[in-house]
């Protein structure tokens, strides 16, 4: 017996394109001018952002660091597509979601030193972006627990009368675990507010995404959970922004869920501890370089009119000095205060927590090593 599928027609097997890879408009997107320019300022300050963190990492300034080069139109467009009451459950790449909402720049590269300018005060590896501000909650470098998460906060404000939605993220990888089946399980029963994004980016770090299913896409697994699923170009940052957008929107009628595939590339490294040429041909690389997402926006900004040699040399200049004043200013941050060890435990510290913070206060402080550890 041979199974029938779905023509390329169907959301859930074709692929929802705006921008062809030359950067013509195949439908209208319903964007403004200055919502366009921004975007394209977001994903080049992503760009830039990642290039001069990873050198800082290169540095030994900070242990770790996971860019985003090729994907930066999923986290951009969804940033763009949400509310600011939606809530954000993001992946390594996806952090920048709060950039775009808002987040300031030097809080968040704080993040990577954590020092007393880093919201999560140190207690979380580098590259776990979150802020409570812009309701972004910080990821597990185990995969895929963040996917129930966003089910259950989706569902809680459903509860309170809120129209607000939760948006998962996770790697095609994360499709193999349990926590993405029981998620997509109970929202589907549920009827929960939640916009669930699968960055297929190609790779689960060393494997291949034809290695985690057999399934024809990931998007056709929303069938089994009785809900929509659509595969978009994730190099289109207009396409994804429209998928995401018609989703929430979907979603705060009570429409239930959405499974998005976003089709992308991780150009970099999983992260500034992996070396992808171990398991990956640099010509794979080489033919998704010709499919940037930058150069694509780009391509279609200057056609319309809204971008030239001149503006993107100014950005560029502009970026520049920004990101510069951002890592100055973070890696300049004190230290974390040891009293906050006590915080965020209790709503209400209990007593012994109390007792043993006046214990602390009263313990002299241990002496710093010097670097030759004496």
């Amino acid at each position: 017996m041979s199974l029938t599928l779905a023509s390329a027609d169907d959301p859930m097997f074709g692929l929802l394109r705006v921008l062809t890879d030359e950067g013509d408009v195949s439908r209208d997107p319903n964007v403004d001018d200055a919502t366009l320019k921004r975007m394209y300022r977001e994903l080049r300050r992503l760009r830039t952002l990642d290039e001069k963190m990873l050198i800082v990492q290169r540095q030994g300034r900070i242990g770790f660091y996971g860019e985003v080069k090729g994907q930066e139109a999923t986290p951009v467009a969804t940033g763009f597509a949400l509310r600011a009451d939606d809530w954000v459950f993001p992946g390594l790449r996806e952090g920048a979601v709060m950039l775009v909402r808002g987040f300031p720049l030097a809080t968040y590269v704080a993040q990577c030193w954590g020092n007393g300018l880093d919201v999560q005060k140190g207690r979380q590896m580098p590259s776990h972006f979150s802020g409570r501000s812009v309701n972004q909650v910080s990821w597990s470098s185990c995969i895929g627990p963040q996917i129930p998460q966003a089910v259950g906060t989706a569902w809680a404000m459903r509860k309170q009368g809120k129209d607000s939605v939760a948006v998962a993220f996770f790697g095609d990888g994360a499709t193999s675990q349990p926590d993405f089946h029981n998620a997509l399980n109970l929202a589907g029963v549920w009827k929960a507010p939640v916009v669930f994004v699968c960055q297929n980016n190609h790779w689960a770090i060393s494997i291949p995404s034809s290695q985690q299913t057999a399934a024809p896409t990931f998007a056709s697994k929303a069938i089994a959970y009785g809900m929509p699923g659509v595969r978009v170009d994730g190099n289109d940052v207009l396409a994804v922004y429209c998928a995401v957008r018609d989703a929430a929107e979907r979603a705060r009628q009570g429409g239930g869920p959405t499974l998005i595939e976003s089709v992308t590339y991780r150009i970099g490294a999983h992260s500034s501890s992996d070396d992808p040429t171990r398991y990956r041909d640099q010509a794979e690389v080489e033919a998704w370089l010709k499919k940037d997402p930058l150069d694509r926006f780009r391509r279609f900004l200057v056609a319309y009119g809204l971008h030239d040699e001149a503006r993107e040399a100014a950005m560029q200049s502009e970026i520049d000095a920004e990101i510069r004043a951002a890592i100055a200013e973070a890696e300049a941050a004190p230290a974390v205060e040891r009293a906050t060890l006590f915080d965020d435990v209790y709503a209400e510290q209990p007593w012994h927590l109390r007792e043993q913070a006046e214990a602390m206060e009263r313990a002299p402080v241990a002496p710093a090593h010097d670097a030759g550890g004496h």
